[in-house]
């Protein structure tokens, strides 16, 4: 007796695979970046910029005797570089502005938050030029020798081609301090009388006024050190 046969009978229905998707990356969030001017006028590019300026300044005896074609091509090489070296005291001054307006502010709308920021600024545009404001990293390179207030070292590098009694050089030196001490007296007086009362606030809107006075000529001295 032959087996029964078993035929295969064919499926009337095919299935298609359809192959998966390719799955997308999760889109990139970038960080929203600093604001401009904190980002290029920060202390720490502002003293990679005056770093960057630094080759070239060389006194002013190394260059007065011999062939004056170097010391013209550098002096004419600080003219193109005299905005970066400018930049630090226009932020500055926009800072003081900005701390104007704070303080002018209506008794209401000016508590312990706003004093606050404004004290912010104010050792934001002092550039660690008053020695109580600055942080203890900032105090301790300054201990240590480093020369960490970026006005000085804007008139180092500004007046780098003078000869040490030049009047120029003097009278830009001489701004300096006054800027410094306008500084500091600004700071005291901030922090010593209260400032909540509206007239107290005046007596410091009108300090921080000669501030940017004193900023203003010591921008006029550099500018007259790099003869722009």
């Amino acid at each position: 007796m032959t087996p029964p046969s078993i035929s295969l009978i064919p499926s009337s229905t095919t299935t298609t695979t359809v192959p998966p998707k390719p799955l997308k990356p999760p889109p990139l969030v970038r960080p929203s970046p600093p604001p401009l001017e904190a980002k290029l006028f920060s202390r720490r590019n502002v003293i990679l910029w005056l770093s960057l300026i630094a080759p070239l300044t060389y006194p002013a005896s190394a260059l007065s005797f011999g062939i004056s074609g170097p010391k013209e091509w550098l002096r004419d090489q600080k003219k193109k570089t005299a905005k970066y070296l400018l930049a630090p005291i226009d932020a500055s001054r926009n800072i003081l502005r900005s701390a104007y307006l704070l303080l002018t502010r209506t008794e209401s709308d000016f508590g312990e938050k706003e004093f606050e920021e404004f004290q912010s600024l104010l050792r934001a545009a002092a550039r660690d030029c008053v020695p109580q404001e600055r942080s203890s990293f900032v105090q301790f390179q300054s201990n240590t020798g480093v020369e960490v207030c970026t006005f000085r070292l804007v008139v180092k590098n500004a007046s780098s081609l003078l000869a040490e009694k030049d009047p120029v050089k003097l009278a830009a030196e001489t701004k300096l301090i006054d800027l410094l001490r306008s500084f500091a007296s600004l700071s005291d007086t901030a922090t010593e009388i209260n400032v909540q009362v509206a007239s107290n606030r005046q007596k410091v809107a009108n300090a921080l006024m000669d501030t940017v006075t004193c900023l203003d000529n010591f921008e006029q001295g550099v500018k007259e050190c790099l003869e722009v």
